[in-house]
């Protein structure tokens, strides 16, 4: 069965336009979330000096190393997520309803989660490498 007109003017066109629009897009993305939301603001404020001292953290492993570099990664990923929830909650009403609020705070709880799993990390790995 033949799609719809719509849905065959919203699909990608593949090869290297595809790609060159996924990064255009991406940055998009990433400077609406560092001029818009706080939080994100604020956690690549923490997230970007420590992401730089995994990898020259002395006598800690490669894989190590990437770890402790992902998960900070990993929470900013989270973030972004949360604010995509939030903007498209906001989006469909401004209401207060007991739908909107439990979705905004879903996402609220993945970052703080996704924190606390950083943080565990860190944790463990400078505690095992240097006490």
């Amino acid at each position: 069965m033949d799609e719809p007109r719509y849905g065959k003017t919203m699909k990608s066109k593949g090869g290297l336009a595809r790609l060159l629009n996924a990064l255009k897009y991406t940055w998009h993305g990433l400077r609406a979330a560092a001029k818009h939301e706080q939080a994100f603001k604020q956690e690549l404020i923490a997230v970007l000096p420590l992401s730089i001292t995994a990898w020259f953290l002395p006598g800690v492993p490669p894989l190590e190393k990437a770890l402790l570099f992902g998960v900070l990664q990993l929470i900013l990923v989270v973030e972004l997520i949360n604010s995509a929830i939030e903007a498209n909650t906001d989006h469909i009403t401004m209401e207060r309803h007991p739908l909107a609020k439990r979705a905004k705070d879903m996402g609220s709880a993945a970052v703080f989660l996704t924190i606390l799993v950083a943080t565990a990390t860190w944790a463990a790995v400078i505690w095992t490498r240097f006490f």
